[in-house]
């Protein structure tokens, strides 16, 4: 279940009530270590806003979370710590792997040997029927309002 504002330790991390490594900060992002971090230099992206899921996020929330995403990566590559590559996670619900409830852009430097990765299926890799493809795109366009383009 979703903390609420009050108990969600990113909000309290927002407001300076819980104790956290800063990278970066603007008007509508923080940036800060993750305290569990997976590589070191593993950083996370929050909007200040507390928003549960991505889709809880106004519009123009969104980016910014991205951009700082992209700023804290290129300096990850140039900062002297052990970073060949960078890996992007959100994880958007408990299924998914999210553990604390508000927006989280998770940004871990990587390098070749480093035991991370992402399990995928044993039948990843086969091709996808078209038919299914269609089936579902049109599903999730559905779902936006939208029509095929």
């Amino acid at each position: 279940m979703a903390a609420s504002v009050g108990d969600c330790i990113f909000c309290k991390i927002v407001r300076r009530e819980a104790p956290a490594s800063i990278v970066r900060e603007d008007g509508s992002t923080l940036a800060f270590m993750d305290i569990q971090p997976m590589n070191p230099g593993h950083v996370l992206v929050i909007p200040k806003a507390h928003a549960a899921y991505v889709e809880d996020l106004p519009g123009e929330a969104v980016g910014p979370i991205l951009e700082a995403s992209t700023e804290i990566s290129h300096a990850l590559r140039t900062s002297g710590i052990r970073c060949e590559a960078v890996s992007f996670y959100l994880a958007n619900g408990r299924e998914a792997g999210q553990e604390v409830f508000h927006v989280h852009m998770h940004v871990i430097p990587r390098w070749r040997g480093d035991g991370l990765g992402l399990r995928v299926r044993t039948d990843r890799g086969h091709l996808a029927d078209r038919k299914e493809l269609d089936s579902l795109a049109a599903k999730i366009r559905a779902a936006m309002g939208r029509s095929a383009g």
